[in-house]
């Protein structure tokens, strides 16, 4: 399961025109689900997530995590972060869960973020979507599980 964290000052995703999710100061998190990902890679990575120190303390170090400043948490999921883009001038999606399966395993991090942090708001699984953000720093970081190291 891949997340890519961009710290933010704000962002939100747009369906059709209408705001589905917005969040001020914290965390927008694209979520790629990959074959062989489970619950249990799932609870890792969202506790790499909520637990990752992007924000400043006292001193100006990155050292506090989104669940120390009680930032907002906005998860869209984003299947094209599987992709495998090694060869050739076209993406081949073949590591991407299947559908069904990434629909899955996206409402059950929502699902459990929802439980331990707040606030969290959210993409639709399989829209159009349009992203906005303000990414403070800029701060962006790759976080990988792989269903093995769960």
């Amino acid at each position: 399961m891949i997340a890519l964290l961009q710290r933010v000052s704000r962002a939100s995703v747009t369906e059709a025109g209408c705001v589905i999710g917005a969040i001020g100061p914290g965390l927008l998190v694209l979520l790629g689900v990959q074959r062989g990902d489970e619950e249990r890679t799932a609870r890792r990575l969202l506790q790499r997530v909520l637990g990752y120190r992007v924000f400043a303390d006292a001193q100006g170090k990155m050292n506090l995590s989104l669940t120390d400043v009680g930032g907002g948490l906005l998860l869209v999921p984003q299947f094209t972060l599987s992709a495998d883009t090694r060869k050739g001038m076209r993406p081949s999606f073949t590591p991407a869960a299947e559908p069904a399966q990434g629909e899955r395993l996206f409402g059950y991090v929502l699902q459990q973020a929802r439980s331990v942090h707040s606030p969290v708001s959210a993409g639709r699984f399989g829209a159009d979507m349009q992203v906005e953000l303000v990414n403070d720093g800029p701060v962006t970081f790759w976080l990988e599980v792989s269903p093995g190291r769960a």
